[in-house]
């Protein structure tokens, strides 16, 4: 018997589902034979990772006797990381209280809650533009419209956001934002802007989701109060936070600070997503907060990440001056690289990649696509030799390209 060919009952927020460039850049590198350095993935460096302090804390928390760290957790999160966690924000600009926080599988799971929560079909969002494409994937998923505002060295432009909201004739239900070293562009938002932005999110009614997961990563320039400081509890703002860039990706835990009344809607949400977050990574955790072994690696990896900034500013002076511009972050992981003459780099991926180097193109960071002659360079993953070393095969690429063109 011939099976018959069906059209399956997608729902309407399937079209929505963009997925990510960046993830997936994952499995086509893991693909490739040949030497490649590696701009693309935003995660720390393999030797970043305190692998070291990680096996002793699991040789405790996790060892024999410790049958209870394999079971199901309290939605809200482990009453061990909890108490941790706020310890660790004591006198932080993140500094917060129980009823304030949750615990998160991984950043992204805060930003999904975040539109679970507040966004409704036809909803307008703001993003920033460029911006981190799983945040834009996020909104859309749950059928947002999006509204990009252009990002420049302070961030997120406030008088394009207040032209753009006038021209549309409504107000966002949500503003997204990564406020400090800002991905893709590594820009901050400046002090200024930050008070602006809360200020019009206050006027408009509108959920401001800080996005800030590089914040305790600065290694230059002079700390700026995050949007949860400024906004000292308003409960317009929703702050999404992780551990994948400070400690390690794969254990994929984070938190949120939110509103006390918001917390038993989102114990409600995760229980219909994930019941609760993985516990012994939630263990793994607490236990390197408890023994102390953070600001040390905090600091250890500031001091690398400025390194490897310079050097990579270094190598693009070097191979690009003339006919490139870059971003100068005071901190976080990233470069954005703007061409004038105009390189299309799309076209100059698989061009890079035979070269050996890979990155990001700029339009993954804009639903429009706004950016085919910009991408993002991640400096975070790799040491100096290897980052001039990828930089100039990314020369050759560009020179590849312009000869076939």
């Amino acid at each position: 018997m011939t099976p018959q060919t069906q059209t399956l009952p997608l729902a309407d927020r399937a079209t929505g589902l963009v997925g990510s460039v960046i993830d997936s850049s994952t499995s086509l590198l893991a693909a490739q034979t040949h030497d490649i350095v590696r701009f693309a993935m935003g995660s720390p460096a393999a030797e970043a990772i305190p692998t070291q302090a990680l096996a002793e804390v699991s040789a405790q928390v996790l060892g024999p006797g410790a049958a209870d760290a394999y079971d199901y957790a309290a939605t809200e999160g482990d009453p061990g990381l909890r108490e941790a966690l706020l310890t660790m924000l004591e006198g932080t600009s993140d500094a917060t209280t129980a009823d304030r926080l949750t615990i998160t599988s991984g950043g992204m799971q805060g930003l999904d809650l975040a539109n679970k929560l507040f966004v409704d079909p036809g909803d307008l969002v703001v993003v920033e533009s460029p911006t981190y494409t799983n945040g834009s994937a996020t909104a859309l998923s749950y059928q947002a419209q999006l509204l990009e505002v252009p990002v420049d060295d302070e961030g997120m432009s406030i008088d394009s956001l207040e032209a753009q909201v006038e021209a549309a004739g409504r107000t966002p239900k949500a503003i997204y934002t990564i406020p400090t070293f800002q991905n893709p562009s590594g820009a901050s938002m400046s002090l200024e802007r930050r008070q602006r932005l809360l200020d019009l999110a206050r006027q408009w009614g509108s959920i401001v989701i800080d996005d800030d997961p590089y914040g305790m990563l600065r290694f230059a320039g002079e700390p700026l109060p995050t949007l949860r400081e400024l906004g000292a509890g308003d409960p317009l703002v929703f702050s999404v936070r992780t551990f994948s860039k400070i400690i390690a990706p794969g254990l994929r835990v984070g938190w949120v600070d939110t509103a006390p009344e918001l917390q038993q809607l989102l114990i409600n949400a995760k229980q219909a997503m994930d019941t609760c977050t993985n516990l012994p990574a939630q263990r793994l955790v607490a236990g390197f907060l408890r023994g102390g072994h953070l600001e040390e690696h905090l600091a250890a990896q500031r001091e690398e990440y400025r390194r490897r900034k310079i050097a990579m500013q270094e190598a693009l002076t070097e191979h690009f001056d003339g006919i490139a511009r870059w971003t100068d972050p005071e901190g976080g992981f990233f470069l954005w690289v703007s061409f004038d003459p105009p390189v299309k780099t799309e076209d100059l991926f698989p061009v890079a990649l035979a070269e050996g180097v890979a990155y990001i193109p700029g339009n993954a960071f804009s639903p429009s696509q706004a950016f085919p002659h910009d991408l993002r360079l991640c400096f975070a993953t790799t040491p100096p030799d290897r980052i001039h070393e990828g930089v100039a095969r990314l020369r050759r690429a560009v020179d590849r390209l312009g000869s076939t063109t």
